[in-house]
C-alpha cells in the first residue's frame, strides 16, 4: 500500500496571514495560528480543514477576495511553478473561482504536477456558462 503524503495546494480568503507568500501547513493548529477565523462567505479555510483531517499536506496562499484577486492568484501560481520543495502537488483548489482566464492560467501548473483542480460546482458552472459567451 502506498503510504506517500499528498500536498494540496489551495488558494483561500483568511482574517490574518502574508499575501503571496506560501505557508505550508501540516496541522489544524498550524491553520488557526497563520490564518485564524474564515471570513463570512469565503470556502477556502474549510477546504483546508478538510485537507489537513484527511492527513493531506497544505500549501496555502492568501487571497484577498476568493475568486477575484487576479493578482494574488497569479503571484501564487507563479510560486508553484518556481518553487521545487514540494514534488507531488496532487491538487490545487480554488474555491470562489468559475472565471475563465484564472482558471486557464491555473491549468499549466496542474499540467507540471499531474494534479488536479478542485473545484465547486457552481464555479465549474461559471466556468462553462462563460465558454458559451
Amino acid at each position: 500500500m502506498n503510504m506517500e503524503k499528498y500536498t494540496i495546494a489551495l488558494f483561500g480568503e483568511a482574517e490574518k496571514g502574508e499575501f503571496h507568500i506560501p505557508y505550508l501547513c501540516r496541522s489544524l493548529a498550524q491553520l488557526d495560528d497563520f490564518f485564524g477565523n474564515p471570513p463570512p462567505e469565503s470556502q477556502g479555510l474549510y477546504y483546508a480543514v478538510q485537507a489537513l483531517l484527511f492527513k493531506r499536506d497544505l500549501i496555502f496562499f492568501r487571497v484577498k477576495e476568493e475568486g477575484y484577486s487576479t493578482e494574488d492568484y497569479l503571484l501564487g501560481l507563479e510560486a508553484l511553478e518556481k518553487q521545487q520543495l514540494i514534488h507531488d502537488i496532487a491538487a490545487i483548489c480554488t474555491p470562489g473561482v468559475g472565471d475563465r482566464e484564472l482558471i486557464q492560467a491555473i491549468n499549466p501548473v496542474c499540467e507540471i504536477y499531474h494534479s488536479i483542480l478542485i473545484t465547486t460546482e457552481s464555479d465549474f458552472y461559471d466556468y462553462l456558462t462563460s465558454l458559451s459567451k
